[in-house]
C-alpha cells in the first residue's frame, strides 16, 4: 500500500483481486494534511478501466465466498475486528494526518466503525429465514437469504473508517463482493483497513478498492455487474446516486445531507444543554450529516442560552490536530471549502443575522482553520437556515412557543436528526411524535444510531428504501428466495386418495 511516510509523497494504488496494483489513471489529485496544508500523498483519478478490473476479479471471487459457510465468513470478521482493535491508534492517527480530527475525534469515529464490524460478527443469528409447514395440503413453505453478488460503496470524506465500515463488513458477511470507492480527498484511511481485512483473512477479490471522482462514480453507478450502491454525502449527489444507479437496476441507498434542529426548551438544564450543544455544532469541526448546526431557543431560554454558549464556545482552542497537543477542535478538509463555509458566514450576515461569535477572526499559520461560528436572531427564509453548511457555524432562530418550533422543522427539507432540550415530559413526547426528522434524541447531543439499529434519515437526508446499519442493512446486502415443496405419499403415487390432496380453489373450477 502506498502510504506518505517522513513526508515523502507517494502515490495511492488501486486493490484488485487481493492485490495492490497501479492505476490507469493518468490524472492524479493531491491528498493534503489540513493541519499544515501540505500535500502527503497522490490519488489517482481513475475511471471506468480501473473499476471494470476489480469487478472482473470480484465476480470471480464471489461464487465461492458465497458458499462459504456464514460462520466461517463471520469468523473472519472476528478477526478483523481484533486486528483493527490491536491498530486502533495508528488508524485513528491516519484519520487525524488525513482529515484533520482531532485525535479524540478520530478514535472515536473508528470505535464506531468497529461497533458495525462487531454487529457483523453476529449476522449469523439473524440470518435465519421463515418456515411454514402445510401452507397447502401436504406443502411446505421456506424463505431464505442469498447474496446479491459484487456490491459497491461511495464514501464521503468526513469519516475515512467509520462510514466505510457502515458498508463492507456487513455486505462482506452476508456473502458478497465490494468495491470501495473512497473519498478522493482521504483514501489512506481506507487503504490501511484493506489491508487489515487482507491480513484478516479474507478471499482475493472479495474486498477492492478504487480511486476517483465524478468518472468513478459514473462507472459504479452504470457497471452491469454491480447489483447495490451504499453512499454517504451530499443531498445533490445522494439524489443523482439514487436516480442514476436505480435507472441501471440497482438497489441504491443513499445518505444525504442535513440541517439538524436542536430545540431548548426554557426547562432545559442549561449547564449540560451548552456543554452538549457546543459539542454537536462544532465538534468535527462541523463537518457532520448529525451536526447540531440549528439551534431553536424557545421563550426566555434565548437569552440564557446565547451569553452562557458564546462564552464557553470563545474559550475552544482551535489548532492544528497533528501535534502532542492536542486542540478542541481542528482544521476543515481543504481550502476550497473553507471558502466556501466562509461564504455562507458572509451571506448570513448580508441577509441579518447577528454574529455573535465570529470565527473568521482566527489566525493559524498554516492550515484550513475557522474558528467556531455563532449566528444569532437568523430567520427561516435564511440561507444559513435552510442549506447544509458543513462547518463549524451554528445559527440561531428564537421562536415563541415549542409548536412554532416544530413548525420550523415541518418546514425543512431535510430530515436526518433533531433534538429537544426539556425537563417536560410533555414537551419531549410532543417533540418525539411530531417532528419531521428520522434520527430523534431527548437531552443527547448527537441522536447518531449505533451499529445495532438503522440509520433512519427522512425526506431529502435518504434516498432508498432500505437504511445502513442494523437489521436494514441485512435486507439491503441479501435477496430472499421461497421455496415450496411437496413430496406425495405412496398412496398418491398409486393414484388412490389423489382427490383428497387436489387444492380445493381449483376442483371448484371444474
Amino acid at each position: 500500500m502506498a502510504i506518505a511516510q517522513n513526508n515523502i509523497v507517494t502515490t495511492c494504488k488501486i486493490l484488485i483481486g487481493g492485490e495492490w496494483v497501479e492505476s490507469s489513471a493518468r490524472e492524479f489529485s493531491d491528498v493534503f494534511n489540513p493541519s499544515s496544508g501540505e500535500v502527503i500523498a497522490r490519488v489517482p483519478m481513475g475511471g471506468y478501466e480501473d473499476l471494470d478490473n476489480a469487478v472482473e476479479k470480484a465476480q470471480k471471487a464471489f461464487p465461492d465466498w458465497a458458499d462459504t459457510p456464514i460462520v466461517e465468513r463471520a469468523r473472519v470478521m472476528f478477526r478483523f475486528k481484533s486486528l483493527l482493535e490491536s491498530r486502533y491508534e495508528e488508524l485513528a492517527k491516519i484519520v487525524t494526518k488525513e482529515h484533520g480530527k482531532t485525535l479524540p475525534e478520530a478514535r472515536a469515529s473508528v470505535q464506531r466503525g468497529i461497533e458495525v464490524v462487531e454487529f457483523a460478527c453476529g449476522i449469523p443469528s439473524l440470518f435465519f429465514g421463515e418456515t411454514v409447514e402445510n401452507i397447502a395440503r401436504n406443502v411446505d413453505c421456506e424463505t431464505v437469504r442469498h447474496p446479491l453478488g459484487v456490491c459497491a460503496g461511495i464514501t464521503p470524506f468526513n469519516f475515512p473508517a467509520m462510514v466505510p465500515m457502515w458498508m463492507f463488513p456487513v455486505a462482506i458477511t452476508c456473502g458478497n463482493a465490494f468495491v470501495l470507492k473512497p473519498s478522493e480527498k482521504v483514501p489512506l484511511t481506507a487503504m490501511l483497513m484493506a489491508e487489515i481485512l487482507l491480513e484478516a483473512g479474507v478471499p482475493k477479490g472479495i474486498f477492492s478498492i478504487v480511486h476517483g471522482g465524478k468518472d468513478s462514480v459514473d462507472a459504479i453507478l452504470t457497471h452491469p455487474l454491480i447489483k447495490s450502491v451504499s453512499f454517504v454525502g451530499s443531498t445533490h449527489i445522494a439524489k443523482y446516486i439514487y436516480e442514476k444507479g436505480t435507472a441501471h437496476g440497482k438497489r441504491v441507498q443513499a445518505n444525504g445531507g442535513a440541517k439538524n434542529h436542536i430545540i431548548i426548551m426554557p426547562d432545559a438544564d442549561m449547564d449540560q444543554t451548552v456543554q452538549a450543544l457546543q459539542a454537536s455544532a462544532f465538534g468535527c469541526a462541523g463537518e457532520r450529516c448529525m451536526a447540531g448546526s440549528l439551534a431553536v431557543p424557545v421563550g426566555n431560554a434565548a437569552d440564557e442560552l446565547m451569553e452562557r454558549l458564546v462564552k464557553s464556545t470563545s474559550s475552544m482552542k482551535v489548532g492544528p490536530t497533528d501535534g502532542n497537543d492536542t486542540p478542541d477542535m481542528g482544521p476543515l478538509i481543504s481550502a476550497e471549502h473553507l471558502a466556501k463555509v466562509k461564504g455562507y458566514i458572509d451571506k448570513g450576515e448580508s441577509e441579518g443575522a447577528e454574529v455573535a461569535l465570529d470565527g473568521r477572526k482566527l489566525k493559524v499559520d498554516k492550515g484550513f482553520f475557522l474558528g467556531p461560528t455563532i449566528l444569532d436572531k437568523a430567520t427561516e427564509n435564511m440561507s444559513v437556515v435552510r442549506e447544509e453548511i458543513f462547518g463549524p457555524v451554528l445559527s440561531v432562530v428564537r421562536v415563541k412557543t415549542i409548536e412554532d418550533a416544530i413548525e420550523l422543522g415541518s418546514k425543512c427539507p431535510f430530515g436526518n436528526g433533531a433534538v429537544i432540550y426539556t425537563s417536560s415530559g410533555r414537551a419531549a413526547r410532543e417533540f418525539k411524535h411530531r417532528f419531521n426528522a428520522g434520527l430523534i434524541g431527548i437531552n443527547v447531543g448527537v441522536p447518531a444510531a449505533m451499529a445495532w439499529v438503522p440509520f433512519t434519515g427522512w425526506n431529502t437526508s435518504f434516498y432508498g428504501d432500505l437504511h445502513m446499519q442494523g437489521k436494514e442493512s441485512i435486507q439491503f446486502y441479501t435477496q430472499q428466495k421461497m421455496i415450496m415443496t411437496r413430496w406425495f405419499t405412496s398412496s398418491d403415487e398409486k393414484g388412490e386418495k389423489k382427490e383428497k390432496f387436489l387444492d380445493p380453489i381449483w376442483k371448484a373450477k371444474q
